[in-house]
């Protein structure tokens, strides 16, 4: 399990480098272009923008359906969100939340899925705000989107009754654009 441990970690650290290096400068001028099932309400514009580095945390778990086999479930994500200076503007956690260092939160539920260009990463989502609160920089969002993923798919390890409870924390990065309504 450590020898598991530490190549996640190498993994993380080599992917948190790569998209630093590799990720141009995140624009608010324009909307990226997304499929349909990803595309926001009209009346609403993107107001920012941030790339996250962080870790899926999933958990084996007894199947639903079948008691006699275990999968790895998803549980929450870790995160820390960067502007496009590399400072830490907040984190992402379970909720799914976002928080950003002003105190303003946003908690979203999706509403629309695609598997994104790159089948070794978790799919690209579209969120809305099921909740916000305090004054900040997210205190209005009504959409996000998870683009760009790079990694964070549930560990290809076998997932056993001996394991059930285990966590794995898969690293992985992303780019959230948030969107509030046209003013």
């Amino acid at each position: 399990m450590n020898r598991q441990l530490l190549g996640s970690t190498s993994a993380f650290a080599l992917i948190v480098s790569l998209a630093g290096c590799a990720s141009p400068p995140i624009s608010l001028s324009k909307p990226p272009a997304v499929p349909d099932s990803l595309k926001v309400p009209a009346g609403q514009v993107l107001s920012q923008a941030f790339r996250a580095t962080g870790i899926q945390i999933y958990e084996c778990r007894q199947n639903k359906d079948d008691a006699q086999k275990h999968e790895w479930v998803f549980k929450a994500p870790e995160a820390t969100l960067l502007d496009n200076a590399g400072n830490k503007v907040g984190k992402h956690y379970e909720g799914p939340t976002w928080e950003s260092n002003d105190g303003s939160k946003v908690v979203g539920e999706v509403k629309g899925k695609d598997n994104g260009p790159d089948p070794a990463a978790i799919p690209w989502l579209l969120l809305s705000a099921k909740s916000v609160t305090g004054k900040g920089i997210f205190s209005e969002t009504q959409s996000i989107q998870r683009l760009y993923t790079t990694a964070g798919k549930a560990p290809a390890a076998e997932c056993t009754a001996k394991l059930k409870g285990a966590e794995e924390r898969v690293p992985y990065t992303a780019t959230y654009y948030f969107y509030t309504a046209a003013k």
